[in-house]
This record gives structure tokens, C-alpha cells and sequence, in this order.
């Protein structure tokens, strides 16, 4: 891990997304994708509750490895500045997992008004592929071909469910990763009457309980 300390202020957040903005890579410089992560946090009684799951590409019902933690809630939420609350809680968990090629995160990536949303600020820290998939839009504009512009520039691509959750997700580049594949795992990763890619809803749903 990359020797980021977690900042304690919007102030400090907003100076890390920044700099974490400029070392962002847009393009496939991975090797083979296998074990993905998905990782989640839920909030009940002053606790949030993380939870990471990790399965295997080639298998959508068996989960590899998961891990949880439990922490203090410091910050609330702030629009632009998920990191701020979650990127504690995240980290921390991914740090017992034994491996996982790549993370898929709740939130967003490049798609933020500073190119630097939680899927960067894990990516880039981890220094690990990395992929924002958010539930709701933060910025940007939705084409009618689905993908997001931002500022002039594509930076996003929203997905529909096609099973009985008629609810769109909101995919964008965290690290180490092009769109366009960023897309493609995403929908090979949800199965046929899901919304969220397996092990987002499995991290989603396990930090519930």
C-alpha cells in the first residue's frame, strides 16, 4: 500500500483527491483479472460495518474469501467526499484479505467533480485495478447512448438492470483500468435478475447483518 495517511478534514481530503487525481491510470495495466473484490459499508447505531467479498470470474455462487470489520463512525457524509467516511473502514478490511486481483467499490471513480471519487482513492492507495459502481449520479450527464459526459470528457457509463430491479448502476474507472473493460467485467459479474455485480451485492448484503 502507498504511503497515503487518511485525512482527517474535507480541507485535507479535498488536497489528497487532488494529487490522487493526477496518479489515476485510464488504461488496462493489469495482468489477469481472476479474484475480484467487492467491498461495502452500512451504517446502524454510531457503527459503520464493512464488509469485503472476494469470488472467482468463473464462478458467481461461491464466495473465495470475505472479511469484516466494525469502526466508530468519524465523519459524515459529504457529497464529493465519500472517502472522507468510508475510505477508513474500507481499507481496513481489505487489509484481511490474503488476495484479490482487482476491487470494485460503492461509489465512484473518475466520474467526480475532482476525477478523484472512493474507487480512485482505494485503487490508487491499493495500488490495485479498481472500478467504481455507484448506485446513484453524482455529476455528469447521461448521453442517450448511456455513457457520462463530464466536463467535456466521457468519463462514465450507466448500466439499466435488465431483471426485475429496473434500477440503473453508474460504472466508472477507479485505477489500472479502461472504461470500456471497466463495463464489460461489471456486467459479466451480475447475474441475469440482479442489479449489482455478485460480489457488491454479497458485500452490500453482508454488511447488513
Amino acid at each position: 500500500m502507498t504511503g497515503y495517511r487518511l485525512p482527517t478534514t474535507p480541507a485535507g481530503a479535498i488536497r489528497q483527491q487532488k494529487e490522487i487525481a493526477r496518479k489515476v491510470i485510464a488504461t488496462d495495466d493489469h495482468g489477469e483479472i481472476r479474484f475480484v473484490c467487492g467491498v461495502d459499508v452500512s451504517y446502524r447505531k454510531g457503527m459503520a460495518h464493512c464488509s469485503a467479498v472476494v469470488m472467482d470470474i468463473a464462478d458467481l455462487n461461491i464466495v473465495v474469501e470475505q472479511a469484516r470489520t466494525k469502526s466508530e463512525i468519524k465523519h459524515p457524509y459529504i457529497p464529493g467526499l465519500f472517502m472522507l467516511r468510508e475510505a477508513g473502514p474500507i481499507l481496513r478490511t481489505l487489509k484481511r484479505l490474503k488476495h484479490y486481483d482487482l476491487v470494485m467499490v460503492d461509489g465512484h471513480g473518475l466520474l467526480h467533480p475532482r476525477r478523484c471519487g472512493l474507487a480512485c482513492y482505494v485503487g490508487v492507495v491499493k495500488d490495485k485495478p479498481a472500478i467504481g459502481a455507484a448506485k446513484s449520479l453524482l455529476c455528469g450527464s447521461v448521453r442517450d447512448d448511456n455513457y457520462i459526459e463530464l466536463g467535456g470528457k466521457t468519463l462514465g457509463y450507466m448500466i439499466t438492470a435488465e431483471g426485475r430491479r429496473k434500477k440503473n448502476l453508474y460504472v466508472s474507472i477507479g485505477h489500472r483500468m479502461s472504461l470500456e473493460s471497466a463495463v464489460s467485467l461489471v456486467k459479466s459479474m451480475t447475474k441475469k435478475e440482479e442489479w449489482l455485480p455478485e460480489p457488491l451485492r454479497l458485500a452490500d448484503t453482508y454488511s447488513r447483518l
